[in-house]
């Protein structure tokens, strides 16, 4: 406790806390209808798709977020039509725009002097990244995206599952993914602000890996995902100020620790 109040005194770890609590909220419950569609890997292309567009702006002058978040919006909804069509599996697509977006970053970054310590912040994340901005955009997004699971958590549910039931029940499935995709786009720029492009995916994908080694239900793991990321985000945030190491690697290691603990339930209950 001494060690929490100690942290809670410096404004720029409660505005880290609170932003963060926030995108990782949003990022564990996309993340259960992204890795069931087998969209898991979304987050780590977009924020491919994030570093080349904040570079991009850095370079230019530009404000970050402002040319970020269209960018990441219309890469999202661009993956959507290109999986969508069967022409190109998702996987593939998302590794063409994720390697292109990087090298175009790294390019840039590589041309332009003076940008190199901001790209490294974005590149593998910063604890003093979280601006009051951040935070306020953080929690308005935390209230849309839980506000869309409580209202149309049936349509979500049959989204995930079964799209051409959805559809024949009067479902519109391409807005719905949609809605998702660019949900998923600005928690993935606003998480790179403390995460990291390298590190912001594993916010989506550990939670409901984590989750659904125990619960079945679909619920179930959404209820699960949100307390175990926030648990996990707390937790590594708390290791971060104590030990000196960065706050993104320290909550992506106990996310997989807390991976670790519920496969270790999952194979106890089996037996």
């Amino acid at each position: 406790m001494a060690v929490i109040m100690e942290m809670l005194s410096y404004p720029f770890l409660v505005r880290a806390l609170v932003g963060g609590i926030c995108i990782s909220l949003c990022a564990s419950l996309l993340g259960v209808s992204l890795v069931l569609k087998r969209y898991s890997m979304i987050g780590d292309g977009l924020s491919h798709v994030s570093f080349g567009a904040l570079s991009i702006a850095m370079a230019f002058g530009w404000a970050p977020l402002a040319v970020s978040i269209p960018v990441v919006v219309v890469a999202a909804v661009l993956l959507l039509r290109i999986t969508g069509n069967g022409k190109i599996k998702s996987d593939a697509a998302i590794a063409m725009i994720s390697a292109g977006s990087l090298a175009i970053g790294i390019i840039v970054t590589s041309l332009t002097t003076g940008m190199t310590t901001d790209v490294s912040s974005y590149m593998f994340g910063s604890i003093l990244a979280m601006s009051k901005e951040d935070v306020f955009l953080s929690v308005v997004l935390s209230l849309v995206v839980l506000g869309m699971y409580v209202i149309f958590y049936n349509k979500v549910f049959a989204v995930t599952f079964d799209e051409s039931f959805a559809k024949a029940t009067g479902v519109n499935v391409p807005a719905y993914n949609t809605i998702i995709a660019v949900l998923t786009a600005v928690t993935i720029v606003l998480g790179m602000r403390m995460m990291g492009a390298m590190l912001i995916s594993s916010l989506v994908i550990f939670p409901a890996l984590t989750s659904m080694r125990v619960f079945k239900s679909f619920r179930g793991v959404v209820i699960s995902s949100g307390v175990v990321s926030v648990v996990c985000f707390f937790i590594g945030l708390v290791l971060s100020y104590m030990y000196s190491i960065p706050a993104g690697a320290s909550v992506v290691v106990v996310n997989l620790a807390a991976f670790g603990v519920f496969f270790l339930v999952q194979m106890v209950r089996q037996r």
